[in-house]
Order: C-alpha cells, then sequence, then structure tokens
C-alpha cells in the first residue's frame, strides 16, 4: 500500500466555479454499468480496467436532454431537446457535428502538470466520441470546453442528468517525452523471457483444463496472478495497487 502524501509533497488542483451553472466533479468510481452486465461480472476481473475507470475526476452532466446531427457542418445542423428549461452549458458551438460543454471551472495546477482533459474512461456511448485535450492549466485563467464529435450523422443520442461527460487527470508536463523507447528481441531479457515463457505455457494449461467443470481451473474461474501482484515465477513487484482512491473537491472557506 502506498504511504500518504505529505503535505510537501502535495500537489495542487484547484477549480474556480464561474457561476452558478459549473459542472459538478466527482471522484471517477469503479463501477460501469456494462461491467455489472457481464457474465458473473467478470470485467471486474480485469485490474488495468478497474484502476483505469477509477483514475482522476468525472465532470457531470448538469441537464438531461437529446442532441441529434443531420450531417452539416454548420452549427444548426445540431438539434438540441431538452428534458427541462434549456441549458447554456449544452450547445452546437463549432458545428462539423460537435456538440459542446461548457465546464465553466477555471483549473489551476501546481507549476509544470497540465490537465489532461478526455472523455469519461471505459464508457461507450453509440453514435458519438469524445475529443481530448492536454490544456496548460498552471497558467491558464480561464475555462476550457468539452467535445463530442458525431460519428454519424442521422442519429440521436441521449445524456442523462447527472451523466459523466468528461474525465480530468493532472499530467506532469513533458512526462511523455521523457522516456527513450527501444525495441528489442524477448530473447535478448533471458530472465524476462523466462518469466514470459512460464506465463504463456501456465496460460494454455489454465485454458485448456477449463472447459472440464470438474478441474481446479473451472473451480477457480480464472487466475488471479496479476491482481494478486505477483508473477507465475513467484516474483513480486516492489510496488502494486488495486485501487485508486482520489478525494474529491471540497467547497473552500470564503475569504
Amino acid at each position: 500500500m502506498n504511504d500518504p502524501k505529505t503535505k510537501a509533497e502535495a500537489l495542487e488542483l484547484t477549480g474556480y466555479e464561474v457561476g452558478p451553472e459549473a459542472l459538478a466533479i466527482r471522484p471517477a468510481p469503479l463501477e460501469r454499468a456494462w461491467m455489472n452486465e457481464t457474465n458473473d461480472a467478470f470485467a471486474y476481473r480485469c485490474l488495468p480496467l478497474n484502476v483505469a475507470n477509477q483514475l482522476g475526476w468525472e465532470l457531470l452532466c448538469p441537464t438531461g436532454f437529446r442532441a441529434s446531427w443531420d450531417g452539416r457542418v454548420e452549427q444548426e445542423g445540431i438539434s438540441l431537446e431538452f428534458d427541462a428549461e434549456p441549458s447554456t452549458v449544452v450547445l452546437s458551438h463549432f458545428g462539423s457535428g460537435i456538440l459542446t460543454f461548457r465546464v465553466r471551472i477555471v483549473f489551476r495546477t501546481s507549476p509544470g502538470h497540465d490537465l489532461w482533459v478526455s472523455g469519461p474512461v471505459n464508457r461507450p456511448k453509440d453514435g458519438i466520441a469524445p475529443l481530448e485535450g492536454l490544456v496548460e492549466t498552471d497558467w491558464l485563467p480561464y475555462t476550457f470546453t468539452m467535445n463530442w464529435i458525431f460519428t454519424r450523422p442521422g442519429h440521436s443520442v441521449r445524456f442523462a442528468a447527472g451523466e459523466p461527460i468528461a474525465r480530468i487527470v493532472p499530467y506532469p508536463r513533458g512526462y511523455a517525452e521523457r522516456f527513450v523507447p527501444s525495441l528489442r528481441a524477448l530473447e535478448s531479457d533471458e530472465k524476462l523471457q523466462d518469466q514470459y515463457w512460464t506465463w504463456q505455457y501456465s496460460r494454455e494449461a489454465f485454458l485448456e483444463s477449463a472447459g472440464d467443470a470438474s478441474s481446479e481451473a473451472a473451480r477457480a474461474g480464472w487466475q488471479r496472478h496479476y491482481m494478486l501482484g505477483i508473477t507465475h515465477d513467484g516474483t513480486e513487484p516492489a510496488e502494486h495497487r488495486t485501487r485508486i482512491a482520489l478525494p474529491p473537491f471540497r467547497k473552500a472557506p470564503e475569504r
């Protein structure tokens, strides 16, 4: 388990709400409706999926509405039908089948940190896809928008009130550029090669025996090595996590 960050190590992520229509925000939860509906909820056996689900904070749709696009590039190509009073947060601003949400929060991060803005992770939506951006929020003094693009005309989509429409994650500026990528043959690392083939043979044997209802593999249901943080040869990593617990945004006291 990771030790809590000390005050000296803490980084800042502050949201300044611009008026009453600022979007609600919450830590991204583990659960997904489609994962619940898989056979025996097997999707939750995928630890990388679980951890990705919880990484960051989600911005929530302020009202229920239905949007459709007729294929035109003009702003008027998108039509909106709200469940109640129309919201100025949702609009067609750019045209070309792009649906826009005004976030109406000015985010500020610690120096050297951007904000990665994406669609809500592992929440597919038929007919429309989120557009992602990387924003330099350590100096930016204004808001940004979250945008979704229709993937085909003649199709309508529904967003429910409280549905996640964006995910934000702080990201160290230039982090990916610090890496030096390379490709090598597996045989060049003898230890890694042995670990890989130990896993591969074990995996094949497990899948082969899982078809026999009386087998140990069938009773186990799935192999848990990654979930437990251990390789097939018993090696344990220095760090391993199965959950992410992010704090919620809290209202700061008025000055």
